[in-house]
């Protein structure tokens, strides 16, 4: 490869932040990482208040965010975040221990069957499932894998393993035909309350892919990650140790791609370049690009959550002691209503309580934006904790994905064929998942796969 090639990337998020660190890595010297706001980290979003920095987007990452901690080691940062504690409640407010089978003895058989399944569920991973947890989505619906384990030395893989066809399926259907339905009771808490849909509408793929076995018991035993300065922190300090750190507050009015050249106009002004990684959302590509008919049609196809988060300050005498998870709201008959609320700093109680709301479901009526953020704040109230005051809120653009039926017919096959068509790549939370680890993963591939001698 020519290390001398300009290559523009869209988006100064995880994904767009990985992609340019380790083409640094692989020796390119004329990358320009191109954001429209005045701030890198995309949804790895921590604001200050009072000196210390809360989180609106991503809260925490695990020991298996191998991605991540590549980032860490390249911006010279660590995991020294508070420790995160959670508890639960009921919809009315109650706290309860759901999974404490002395607390609730009616429920041990129920337990008993839940534990057995999970057990279960780990064991078809590894054996039925053979390759599941390969980064990205290429060769799935065609019953095939092939990238980079998941593991720190990131071994190339590849194999035929026609089980994983069934992860083209919603995950309660892929539960369903397993044997393994009560398994959801322990994915639902760190998928659906993050903001991931629901697992009715939501390929299974999505679900394994992110939650693979080893990640989801690191989160059922709070074996986590967080950031003193929060996840923000992590992309900062790449962008810091880039050559050419991001451009920010870069609008981008036009892109034309032609003659083996992308012309990307940038505040008004036009720039040359030789490749373009876009990292950017892909439905709306073609706002501001010359789309071609092939993208347009797999981009039309892409769907997104409707994820709503608040930073509110709640007086002491009603501070929250914990976080707290509320299960029966992690429905789609209760979207709309508060999931999870989190309390970052367990030293101070002046610190902004984070609140989590999903609004969306396929085939269901989408909760208006005002109407959940209500809710929310009166869910706040039935939970013993009522708001003081709204200091941040964002609607977040969220977890683009696509639909099983779409998944299975292969559009993932079809759009990795796409890559580099038109001097152009894709990369971002589509091509991978919508966390911060699984996008940066992608992004590293994309660099071996395309951009390696």
């Amino acid at each position: 490869m020519d290390h001398n090639l300009r290559i523009a990337i869209i988006g100064a998020g995880p994904a767009g932040l990985s992609a340019a660190m380790n083409l640094q890595k692989a020796g390119y010297s004329s990358i320009a990482v191109l954001e429209k706001s005045d701030h890198v980290g995309g949804k790895c979003c921590s604001p200050s208040y009072h000196g210390r920095r809360y989180e609106m987007g991503a809260i925490m990452g695990v020991p298996s965010y191998y991605a991540v901690h590549d980032a860490e080691e390249f911006g010279g940062v660590t995991h020294d975040g508070p420790e995160l504690m959670r508890k639960y409640k009921n919809k009315e407010g109650k706290i309860i221990d759901p999974f404490n089978p002395k607390k609730n003895p009616l429920m041990i058989p129920h337990l008993l069957k839940t534990k057995n399944q999970v057990k279960k569920l780990g064991e078809l991973l590894e054996t039925k499932y053979k390759g599941y947890d390969v980064n990205g989505h290429r060769g799935v619906a065609q019953g095939r894998y092939e990238g980079y384990a998941a593991s720190p030395a990131r071994e190339k893989v590849s194999g035929v393993n026609e089980n994983l066809k069934d992860l083209t399926l919603p995950f309660n259907e892929f539960c369903r035909i397993n044997g393994i339905e009560l398994a959801q009771d322990v994915w639902v808490g760190p998928y659906t309350s993050f903001g991931y849909g629901y697992f009715d509408e939501i390929p299974a793929a999505y679900v394994l892919k992110y939650l693979d076995f080893q990640t989801c018991m690191n989160f059922v035993n709070m074996n986590l990650w967080t950031w003193k300065e929060g996840t923000q922190s992590i992309w900062e300090a790449v962008d810091r140790k880039l050559d050419h750190p991001a451009r920010l507050n870069s609008e981008i009015s036009q892109i034309e791609r032609h003659d083996g050249k992308v012309y990307i106009t940038v505040n008004g002004s036009v720039e040359e370049f030789d490749k373009l990684i876009v990292t950017s959302p892909l439905d709306s590509f073609g706002t501001y690009a010359d789309i071609r008919e092939d993208e347009k049609e797999h981009f039309a196809k892409i769907d997104y959550e409707r994820y709503d988060s608040m930073a509110v300050t709640i007086k002491p005498e009603n501070y929250p002691e914990i976080s707290y998870y509320i299960f029966e709201n992690m429905t789609p008959e209760r979207r709309g209503h508060l999931m999870v609320y989190y309390r970052r700093w367990h030293d101070t109680m002046d610190a902004p309580i984070t609140t989590y709301v999903l609004r969306n479901h396929r085939g269901k009526n989408l909760i208006p934006y005002e109407a959940a953020k209500k809710t929310a704040i009166n869910d706040l109230t039935v939970m013993h904790n009522p708001c003081e005051q709204i200091i941040n809120e964002s609607a977040w653009y969220y977890f683009p994905h696509i639909f099983a039926e779409d998944y299975a017919a292969g559009w993932y096959d079809e759009v990795e064929e796409m890559q580099g068509k038109y001097d152009t790549y894709y990369a971002g939370e589509v091509m991978s998942f919508g966390d911060m680890d699984e996008a940066a993963e992608y992004s590293y591939e994309l660099v071996q796969r395309f951009f390696q001698d």
